[in-house]
């Protein structure tokens, strides 16, 4: 009876880990396997961490650590050769995007939240920033609390547009028009401010300085105000993917380990094409150790 059991168990065994193994083997990974294509959606005005460069094509931080992702998936599967593909998208088409396998991955100033972790999955992060405002330097502005009777444009469907509004009923700020100016991305809020529809907008930070710094005017902007959100950023991908989430947190990590991140990050931010220089805070330097787990 005892080697009856045994021979049933290891039988049942042998059955149940080709399961467990294509459990791991998702769809994205397939598709790229597949079809020998590496698909990155990305921002136009994501300053500089997604956005179009001069020569028309995709840039940025964001995707330059995508490019590695994609290195990394090749080498995975082995692939002779597989061409990398862009895709532009919005806050409100990228979730969509993803999630009907358009693109493979998400590369630009995505932050991660707990209602977004119910459609998609993020990689580790690999950015920290928060919400505060874009002004002319003449505006009088300095914070949230100057808003009154002044209009603020906000990128539909963000943390920061969120974030703000929390802020404006908690302290009651009675703005222009009634509520927040909401627009479908950076350049429609830029033209809101320049155009003077706008007195100021909300965004990450680092968006904002990037922005200023690509204005036609540099000077003639400033990035005000204490945080009042707090967006750690990471790389969406489609749930159920651990496969390919390994393939991109262990590329992470190993950028960070080796150096490279502070390399990559120095290109983009040090001073930066658009002369951002915008130095790595400490508490993303800690964030980075966190996430350089070892081999």
């Amino acid at each position: 009876m005892k080697l009856m059991f045994a021979a049933l168990l290891g039988s049942l065994t042998l059955a149940v880990l080709p399961m467990a193994a294509s459990a791991q083997d998702g769809p994205t990974m397939k598709r790229i396997a597949e079809t020998k294509t590496f698909t990155i959606g990305h921002r136009d005005a994501s300053v500089p961490l997604s956005y179009i460069g001069p020569d028309g094509k995709a840039q940025g931080y964001s995707i330059d650590i995508c490019l590695k992702i994609a290195e990394a998936a090749k080498e995975e599967l082995k692939l002779d050769k597989m061409e990398v593909k862009f895709v532009p998208l919005t806050p409100q088409t990228r979730i969509p995007l993803l999630t009907a396998g358009t693109v493979d991955i998400i590369c630009e100033s995505s932050t991660h939240t707990i209602g977004r972790s119910r459609q998609i999955a993020f990689l580790s992060t690999t950015f920290l920033t928060g919400s505060k405002l874009l002004v002319r330097k003449d505006s009088g502005i300095k914070s949230l609390d100057d808003m009154n009777g002044k209009a603020l444009v906000a990128a539909l469907g963000t943390t920061n547009e969120k974030a703000a509004q929390v802020e404006i009923d908690r302290k009651g700020i009675k703005l222009k028009g009634g509520e927040i100016i909401k627009v479908k991305d950076h350049s429609q809020a830029m033209l809101n401010l320049d155009q003077g529809r706008a007195d100021a907008y909300v965004s990450d930070d680092v968006v904002l300085f990037g922005l200023a710094s690509a204005a036609k005017n540099p000077a003639e902007w400033e990035v005000v105000g204490p945080y009042f959100s707090y967006d750690p950023y990471g790389m969406m991908i489609a749930r159920n993917n651990d496969d390919f989430r390994l393939v991109g947190d262990a590329t992470i990590a190993r950028l960070v380990s080796s150096g490279e991140m502070q390399k990559i990050y120095d290109k983009w931010f040090m001073p930066g094409p658009t002369n951002i220089n915008y130095p790595m805070s400490d508490r993303l330097k800690t964030n980075m150790g966190l996430v350089a787990l070892p081999e």
